[in-house]
């Protein structure tokens, strides 16, 4: 766990990575559906903000409760479709930065003991603070490299995701 500083610091800069980034991509590729059971690159965005009030709440249950039960967490399962609903870009955002301050403000206040702690949750075989912090981090980097991908990659090359 020596890295802790360095996943933190990692999990500050996200957000400007991913509006710098998404910044330098047309409104047209920003709503381009590469193909049926394709996210756009606007639904990848609109995700990564949404999801993150979800896993404020898990950080906030690690650091209040001793060993937390966790439920699997699957987007748009009441949903008609398979895609994420859609946010407006500078909205979804700002939403994105800010719920990271929150989540960065609380994991500054967290002792070697909440670090430590374990709860569970059925997807994983360990799930501890630390994990899901390494998970958050993962999970932005996972979805702005498939939005890279998605912009830029010819058709040929393209990962086609079960």
């Amino acid at each position: 766990m020596q890295d802790i500083p360095d996943l933190l610091d990692c999990l500050k800069r996200s957000g400007r990575i991913l509006s710098e980034f998404v910044q330098t991509i047309s409104a047209d590729n920003m709503n381009l559906r590469r193909g049926e059971g394709f996210w756009t690159i606007a639904e990848h965005v609109s995700h990564l903000a949404q999801v993150q009030p979800m896993l404020l709440e898990r950080l906030q249950r690690f650091m209040n409760e001793d060993r937390p039960e966790f439920i699997p967490y699957i987007p748009g399962e009441d949903e008609v479709e398979d895609t994420p609903p859609l946010m407006e870009m500078t909205a979804a955002l700002e939403s994105f930065a800010h719920q990271r301050e929150k989540q960065l403000a609380l994991l500054e206040k967290a002792d070697a003991a909440a670090w430590h702690k374990t709860g569970t949750h059925p997807e994983y075989e360990l799930y501890s603070l630390y994990v899901l912090v390494r998970h958050i981090l993962m999970h932005d980097h996972w979805h702005m490299f498939r939005m890279e991908e998605l912009w830029l990659t010819r058709d040929a090359y393209l990962t086609k995701l079960e």
